[in-house]
Parts: C-alpha cells; structure tokens; sequence
C-alpha cells in the first residue's frame, strides 16, 4: 500500500480545480485528434489513397522518427531556457497549434497523390510541430503542483479526455470518410477528398481545445529564470545517465507506445481483411477508448488499494488476455464469424493498455522531481524531450513494423476486399502477436521502477526546504 499525498498547503503542493483539471486535459484531447489520426490511418491513407507502397512508407516513418531525435532535446532545451510572457510552457500551445493545423491538414490531401516529396515534406512538418507543443505540454503538466494526489486526479482527467479524443478519431472519423466518399469506402482513392474535410474538421477542433487549456492553466512550480539560463542540449544526456527512474521510465515508454502503435495501425486492416467486417470497423475502434470512461475514474482508488506497481502488472496482464483472446477469434473456425467476441476481446484489450500507459504519464513528474532532488535543477523541457525521443522511436516501430510485416507477407495495396491467408496471418501477427510480446517486456521494465508514492513525498519536501532557504 502506497502513502496518502500531502497535506494542502505546503508551498508546491497545489490543490487544483475541476476546471483546471478540465482545462489541461483538454490538451491532450486537441492533440489526440491529430495523433490517433496519424497512429490509426495515415499508414492505410498513405497506402490505398496516396499511393505509396507499403515499404515506402514504413521506411518515410522511420527517417521521420531519426529526425525527431535530433529535434525533440532542441524543443526541450529551448523552452527550458525561456520564459515568454504568456507562459513558459503553455505559450507554445498557441503558437504552435496554429502551424500545426495546418500542416496535420496537408498530411491528408490527396491533391498530389503518389508524391513522396509531398508525402516527406508534409510528415516532416507535421512531427515537428507536433513536437513544439507535445514537449511543453508534458512539462505544463509537472508546473501544476508537486502534490502526488493531485497528480493522479491530474492524470485521470487528461486520460478520460485524451481518450474521449482517441473516441472521436475511432469512431467518428471511419464513419464521416465513408459518409463524404463517393464510393463509400475509406481505403480506396476515391475517398481522398473525404479524408481531407474530415482532417480539417478535426484539426480545428483540436486547435480551439489547445487555446482553452492555454487560458484554464498556470504554471506554478518553476525553476528561477536565472537558474535555467545555462540550460544546454547535453543536460539531456546527463539527466539520462544519472536518473535511474527516468531511464526505466524511458524505456516503458518506447515499449509501450510501440505496441499501441503497432496495433492501431493495424487495427483497420484488421477488421476489413480478417474479420471481413469494414462496417465494424467504427465500432472496433471505438473500443480502443470506452473503457476509458469506465476505468479512468477509479485509477486513484485501484492506486490507493493495490499500488502503482501491482496496477501495472494486472492491467498490462488483462491487456494481454484481450490479445490471446483477438487471436483465438482469428484462427479457432468454431468462433469465427462472431463479432460480438472480436468487441469482446477488443473491450478487454484496450481496457488493460488504456490503463497502463494512461497511467505512466503520472509517473513524468516523478521522475523530474527526483532529477530536481539529486542535480537542482528542474528541467522539465529536457525531461519531456528525452520521454518524447522515447515515445517517438516507439511510434517509430509502430509505422516501420507494420509496413515491413505487410510488405513481407505481399499485402496488394490496390485490393480493397481481400488478402491472401498469408497477408491475413501477417495482420494478425500485427493485431496480437507483436504486441502481446511487447507488452511482457514492459512488465519486466516497469519491475525496476523503485519511486513509490512516500519516497517522492519525501523527495518534494526536501526540494520545497532547499528552495526556502535559497529565499
């Protein structure tokens, strides 16, 4: 059993408003509706409706992915050493959702189909900007309060709203693509036109949501200005070296956003080629975020009664019995053809991964406090840079493994019916296999993970005493 938070009052350890909780959430809802867009479908617009071979596209991600590495501790270092006037985090929610609008809405117009230079130009862009706001936004979320309790609620609103976003794109964007296509499909290059409107529907959507959570935060818990001038690139690396937690934390994070890459892209071809059921598909999707609103919720008390740790364990373990159950759908002929077990599986699933990696963002201010406790200093920039290079090379893995997979097993980009057995054996190591193996290398990874709740509260309250007697 963990320790209860602090009690209200010590300075750092803010109590925060439903509206403020509300308000920062709704970032990451913005960003999920141009996130789950590009995790979930940019690799099948990119493949039936641009035109691009399959391999041609998992090896654009993976350049996109080398080329995030260099730009994420840029991103991190700069916003850490500068306090614009409306904000050292939350200013970059403005002026970079503004350009990244626009560049998320290009990624999905069709009008120089085939075009890799298009496709590279607009990708690059995209990621990058994606970037400018993503890395402030991790750190936004630490400036609150240092207060553990607070950081869990924190964490549980910004997962219900980010999920609600992962609802809209599930859902809602197969729907409004098949409703605007002429031909009624989302995977054929007649529906290219509707994949545009749709994109920028939501792309506005997502850019009002980030200036509401511009104006509903403040950030709070801030190093001195003075004391993050010398802020440089390599504090990166020695924040790496010397940050036990944030490399175990690192390294979920890469694993994690791997496996979740991983199955959503492959989540369409899924049910349109395995399943043969396309019109489930809005449905299955949408099952990637439900139990989000059922599970969300109760996260601080499944915290407070089992553990931070435990809680991974059983929900990484339930995610992985919704995959054994997706694969037994797919191969035992007694249960195949019944879609109420593909939802089934789908619901356990996504229940256990929804969870989890809801819940490892908890765990980033954790690790910039305890960065804070052993160096002095509290570069979150930096921080959220390096878990950025992290979850980047796992979305990485998510757009290279799949293209490669689909391209191995001879998937043909311009059938939009079916596929041979072996390309469906393929799908489907993509659906379950890849990814439940992920999933058990994550639980390992997480064993190592030694900050529990009383060490943090320890850790907060020796840093708040060292900054008063600087005052």
């Amino acid at each position: 059993m963990e320790t209860a938070s602090l009690k209200t009052g010590s300075k750092g350890f803010y109590k925060l408003s439903r509206m403020q909780r509300i308000g920062f959430g709704s970032g990451d809802l913005a960003q999920n509706l141009i996130y789950q867009t590009v995790a979930q479908y940019l690799l099948i617009f990119y493949t039936n409706v641009f035109g691009l071979p399959a391999a041609t596209a998992a090896i654009m991600f993976l350049i996109v992915r080398i080329i995030d590495v260099i730009w994420d501790p840029l991103v991190g270092a700069f916003v850490d050493k500068h306090n614009p006037k409306t904000g050292k985090y939350r200013s970059y929610l403005v002026l970079g959702g503004i350009p990244l609008t626009g560049f998320a809405i290009l990624c999905f117009w069709n009008g120089f189909s085939g075009s890799l230079f298009y496709a590279y130009i607009t990708y690059v862009g995209m990621s990058m900007l994606y970037t400018l706001i993503n890395v402030p936004y991790g750190a936004l979320n630490a400036s609150l309060t240092r207060d553990t309790d607070e950081i869990t609620k924190l964490t549980s609103v910004r997962m219900f709203l980010a999920n609600l976003g992962g609802l809209a794109v599930a859902y809602g964007i197969p729907i409004i693509v098949k409703t605007l296509s002429p031909d009624g499909k989302i995977n054929s290059s007649e529906s290219g036109n509707a994949w545009f409107i749709t994109m920028t529907i939501y792309s506005l959507a997502g850019l009002s949501l980030l200036i509401f959570c511009y104006f509903q935060t403040k950030e709070r818990v801030v190093m001195d200005e003075k004391e993050t001038s010398h802020v440089k690139v390599s504090d990166l690396w020695q924040e790496f070296r010397f940050n036990r937690p944030l490399r175990v934390l690192a390294f979920f994070f890469i694993t994690a956003f791997a496996m979740m890459a991983i199955g959503n892209s492959a989540g369409s071809y899924y049910m349109i080629y395995n399943v043969q059921a396309p019109d489930w598909l809005p449905c299955f999707a949408a099952l990637g975020s439900i139990p989000a609103f059922i599970f969300m919720p109760l996260v601080p008390a499944i915290k407070r009664a089992i553990g931070k740790k435990q809680m991974f364990y059983v929900f990484l373990s339930v995610a992985i019995l919704g995959m054994i159950l997706l694969y037994a759908v797919s191969v035992i002929p007694a249960l195949r053809g019944y879609i109420w077990l593909v939802l089934a599986a789908q619901f356990v699933k996504s229940t256990g991964i929804i969870v989890a990696t809801g819940y490892m963002w908890a765990l980033v201010p954790e690790v910039i406090s305890y960065g804070e406790y052993t160096t002095g200093k509290r570069i979150s920039g930096i921080v959220n840079a390096l878990t950025g290079i992290f979850f980047k090379a796992g979305m990485a893995l998510g757009g290279v493994v799949p293209g490669f997979i689909l391209a191995f097993v001879n998937f043909d980009e311009k059938n939009a019916v079916s596929q041979t057995p072996f390309v469906q054996q393929g799908i489907l190591w993509l659906v379950a296999v890849i990814p439940a193996a992920l999933l058990l290398l994550a639980m390992f990874i997480i064993s190592k993970y030694d900050l529990d709740d009383a060490r943090i509260d320890e850790i907060n309250l020796a840093v708040e005493a060292k900054y008063l007697d600087k005052k």
